[in-house]
């Protein structure tokens, strides 16, 4: 078991009591975006967001590109240099050149989810996208632009991750968690999950997961697959987005707050950050937090993560 801080015992009698984190006195630098700006993925000192048409890459500043595509869709993954979307019009994978802002490659993997509820990740040296609703996922080599792999999995399989050697898939109909091995590209363990489970994030010692239809994220040990552990955060998480990093998890939320932060540890609110804004995406970075909120046409960056929930107490 990790060490509990008196910090962590605060907060989780605090929770248990049913006492919530308040918000978080936190300052964003809002960029307005013109459009639907949606799913994000941090290039560097940048981050790339889907939009209605177009791919767009942001500074802190200003707009550094624009790519022009069908219906980019679902979050994204950066991999040798280069930004791989989904195209859920086409039912593509693309490949743009980060340097160049130039699509170099459009491979038809096909798409298991066309509405964009799912997403693109890189791992093993490979990118991995759901590929067809009735249960695969497609593996890409980035050397040949080709898919070398298709992996069978359970039905609706759309949101990914990828960490501990492995890829996440979950399946909102089947109410499940299964990790495929990158050696073997073959399912190894499969989880139970509570109601609607949706976007996940490997990280922090764990694989989480929003359960959207029970308001929780749900804490799973990479290694056996078994649920360790909730935190409940609303009443529903429908959409949004999830991030781990800096010894927190990161929650981009559709009611509530803009953005919850969660102690990995200790299974409890830490902040509650922003007011509510509908849904968006959410990306980590040492240096700042990045969140969307497509009905407001916005993209903002939150400075500080360290400072975030540091001081977290119960409220009075």
């Amino acid at each position: 078991m990790p060490k509990t801080t008196l910090a962590h015992r605060i907060v989780a009698l605090a929770l248990a009591a049913g006492v919530t984190a308040p918000v978080h006195a936190q300052h964003a630098k809002v960029i307005t975006v013109p459009g639907f700006a949606d799913f994000l993925a941090i290039d560097g000192r940048t981050v790339w967001a889907t939009n209605k048409g177009r791919v767009e890459q942001w500074s802190r500043h200003a707009k550094k590109a624009s790519v022009a595509m069908a219906h980019p869709c679902g979050g994204m993954a950066i991999l040798d240099r280069s930004l791989w979307v989904a195209d859920c019009k086409a039912g593509t994978l693309n490949r743009i050149d980060t340097r160049t802002a130039k699509i170099i490659a459009t491979i038809a993997t096909g798409i298991a989810s066309p509405d964009g509820e799912m997403n693109v990740v890189a791992g093993a040296g490979s990118v991995w996208v759901a590929s067809d609703a009735k249960g695969t996922i497609a593996r890409i080599d980035p050397a040949t632009n080709a898919v070398v792999a298709t992996i069978p999995v359970n039905p609706a399989s759309v949101y990914l991750a990828f960490g501990f050697g492995s890829v996440w898939a979950v399946s909102a109909r089947q109410q499940s968690l299964q990790r495929i091995d990158a050696a073997s590209n073959s399912v190894v363990t499969t989880t139970l999950l509570g109601k609607e489970p949706g976007f996940l994030t490997a990280g922090e010692g764990a694989v989480w997961v929003q359960e959207q239809g029970d308001g929780t994220v749900a804490r799973i040990d990479p290694d056996t697959g078994e649920v360790t552990g909730r935190v409940k955060v609303g009443d529903s998480l429908k959409w949004g987005d999830i991030d781990a990093g800096g010894g927190k998890i990161w929650l981009r939320t559709t009611d509530d707050q803009e953005f919850a932060v969660i102690d990995p540890h200790a299974l409890a609110i830490l902040a509650r950050v922003g007011k509510a804004v509908g849904s968006g995406a959410l990306r980590y970075t040492p240096k700042g937090v990045w969140t969307t909120a497509h009905d407001h046409h916005t993209l903002s960056w939150w400075p500080a993560p360290d400072t975030i929930g540091t001081h977290a107490k119960p409220a009075p």
